[in-house]
Formats: C-alpha cells, structure tokens, sequence
C-alpha cells in the first residue's frame, strides 16, 4: 500500500475483477514505480513495437480502428508528437498512477487513453469495457507476445489491464491509490465513479458524454470531382458509422450553407454517401425501427421533414428551424438531422459545453479559426475536416493531455 496520509481503501471479497493483462500481479511492487519523463525512448519503442505487431496480425484487418490504432502508435508518429508536446527546456514527469474508466460503446478507446498515460510518463490500470469486444482481445494478445521480451519489462510492468462490471467495488480501491483518475463516459457514470474517493491531491480528467455536429460548403461539394467525392463519403462513413455513430465525436446535425446549388448539392453528397454505406455497413432490423422512432418522436417536438432516401439505412430529416435542445434527439446508425444556414456562425446559437467537434468541409481554416474567435464558445473543442472527428488526438475535449497528466518539478 502507498506510504501516505490517504486511505486507501483494501480490497475486498466482493472487489471481484477480471485480471486481464498481467496474468498475475504483486500489487505491492507495482505502486513502487516511480513516474518517467514523457516521450521516453522506452515507451516509444515499445509502443512502436506493438504497431508492428498489430499491422502483420492478418485479424488486424478486419478491424479499421484497430489499423488506426496501430499506426497512431508507430515510432514515426510519435516522434512527431514528442516534437509538439515536449519542450527541451523543461523538467517534467508524469503524475504517477492513472486509473482509466474506458467507455462503453468506443472499443478502441481503451488503448488511446492507455497510450496518452504511457507517454506521459506514468503507470496505469484501465479498466475496459465490460462487453466483450474482438479489438480489445487483439491488442491484449499482443501485449502478452510483447511480455515474453524481457526487453519491455519495464514499460509492460506499467500496465494492468481489468474488466468488471456494476456490482463490483474495485473502482473503489483503484480510485484511492489513483494520481489521476480519468473517466470516459455519460453524465451518470461520472456521477457514480466520483462516489469513489479520490487522495486528497489526486483529482479527475472526465470526458463526458458530448455531442458532435458537422459543416458542408456546397460550392466545394459541386466543385469537387467523382473521386474526391468518394473519398469525402468514405471519410464521413469513417466519422459516424465507424462506431454506429455513438462515439461522442460523431456529427448528428449536418449544416449546409445557403447557395444556389445547395439542392443539387446534396443529392449528389447523400447518394454518394448512401452507396458507399450500402457496400459497407449492415443495419441491424431493431435499428431500423429506432429510426423511425426517433424521427416521430423529433415530430412531436419541431417543425421536421423526412428527406426522400432508397431506404432507411442513411435517414436524413430537415429542419425549418434549429432548435436549442437538438442534442436530444439525436439517434445511431445513421440518423442525420439538417439545416441549411446563411453563415457559419449560425450555428454559434446552439452550442453549449455540451458540444465537442465540429467536423468540416469547403472551408478554409483561417474562416474557422475566426469564427471560434467571434463567438468565444464554452464548447467546441475541435474543429477538424471531415474524416478526423473520430482521430484521437493528445489534445482531446480542450485537455493537453501530456501536461494533464505530468507535472512540472520547479528548480530554482
């Protein structure tokens, strides 16, 4: 147990959790680490060689986020990033433990905030998602190859991987040894981890649930040709049902600039779009009714049209009027509420600090960048082109996440 005035809390018969990665662990040894500089050349070769481990796995393939996942971890990459976080000048260290609650509903999600706590110079135990998913079991698989190496030791022993469910209490124990707890979920799983004490320097990074929309230029949509606009459908297929569209960065509401060929427009981007979708995705029958479900109940509550489609597998609504609340009817698979707009700063009307991304075609970043400067928004966190809403990134909800998660040892 760690030597301070904090209580921590001793685990309990009733603590039952699944140890996941390790295959075994002394406790006692593991909170003796102690934090490393960020960016080591340890844990960027580490990493580097599970990208190649995951990029060679044929499975890998099955599986785009996880390909994703691996490139993100690659030595190229994250040198880059070492270049754009890390300031030679400056003594930093990581803040020791990181207890991470991974979300339900992303399955990769696990391994970025694994990574962001590696980086930064700590140890870790992420608690992963308690459904069971094939990308989790592909990067567990990988580490344990990686284990065998006593090359890694070091870096492998900063990481215990767990999986339990509700009635557990092991959020408990893992929340009074935790330096940083960092909580990835809705409202009421933030809510109800906080009910674990923290030590009384330890404090929480949460990422909460956040609603995402998107920007489309229909000037760049008529201007662009046949092969540029199959990249743009593949890209936001990437953005929305990548992750059924439940990731927190996914767009729901879609707004279009006002023009002359704003009609023609997007009939040629949707039907593109549904025919790439068509060749990928399918639709499960309860989704298709959710849908419905989800526009009669929009019905209700606003002036809504149904846009003609092939079928539901991409359901589009228009709105005549951008209601405040639209985050609350939002729905998954596909489900795409529309509104056309004179100017982007339409849309500053609705954003609150509920707002995430703002994914965006046909615009220039420097218009961008205005318009965040003009409305001075509490949300909107990221501005990214369409096709990188679901990119993780080291700054993520506003947070730097090297600095969240490391501090800075002042010597004078």
């Amino acid at each position: 147990m760690r030597k301070s005035a904090d209580v921590v809390i001793p685990m309990l018969p009733n603590s039952n959790f699944t140890l996941l990665y390790p295959a075994q662990i002394d406790w006692k040894k593991f909170l003796e680490y102690r934090p490393d500089i960020p960016f080591s050349d340890k844990v960027i070769e580490f990493l580097n060689i599970l990208s190649g481990a995951l990029l060679k796995d044929r499975s890998s393939r099955l599986y785009p986020d996880v390909i994703t996942f691996a490139f993100f971890c690659r030595k190229a990459n994250l040198q880059k990033l070492m270049s754009e976080y890390v300031r030679k000048d400056e003594l930093r260290l990581g803040r020791g433990l990181l207890f991470h609650i991974a979300p339900s509903n992303v399955p990769i999600n696990f391994g970025y905030s694994l990574v962001a706590g590696l980086l930064s110079g700590n140890t870790n135990i992420v608690r992963v998602s308690s459904k069971q998913f094939p990308q989790v079991d592909l990067i567990i698989k990988h580490l344990y190859e990686i284990l065998k190496n006593e090359l890694y030791d070091e870096v492998a022993s900063r990481i215990v991987l767990v999986r339990y469910d509700r009635t557990s209490d092991a959020s408990a124990y893992f929340s009074s040894i935790a330096n940083v707890r960092v909580i990835w979920g809705g409202d009421t799983t933030i809510a109800t981890i906080r009910q674990s004490a923290l030590p009384a320097r330890s404090f929480d990074v949460c990422f909460a649930d956040r609603y995402s929309i998107a920007a489309i230029n229909p000037t760049a949509i008529m201007s662009a040709t046949d092969v540029e606009m199959k990249r743009l459908a593949e890209a936001f297929y990437n953005d929305t049902y990548l992750f059924d569209q439940n990731a927190c960065s996914a767009p729901h509401t879609i707004f279009g600039l006002s023009a002359d060929c704003l009609e023609v427009a997007k009939e040629r981007f949707w039907n593109i779009f549904h025919d790439y979708v068509s060749s990928k995705y399918q639709l499960q029958a309860v989704m298709s009714v959710d849908k419905l479900t989800a526009f009669y109940r929009q019905a209700i509550c606003m002036n809504v049209k149904m846009q003609d489609m092939p079928d539901n597998l991409v359901f589009r609504t228009e709105l005549s009027e951008l209601p405040k609340n639209i985050e609350e009817f939002r729905c998954a698979c596909g489900y795409f509420s529309e509104k056309t707009i004179g100017t982007i700063d339409e849309i500053a009307s609705i954003v609150t600090v509920k707002y995430q991304t703002l994914g965006y075609y046909g615009f220039k970043k420097e218009e961008l960048v205005d318009f965040v400067r003009r409305n001075r928004f509490l949300g909107l966190d990221r501005i990214v082109p369409i096709g990188e809403t679901t990119n993780f990134a080291l700054t993520w909800d506003g947070y730097n996440l090297i600095d969240t998660f490391s501090r800075l040892p002042s010597v004078l």
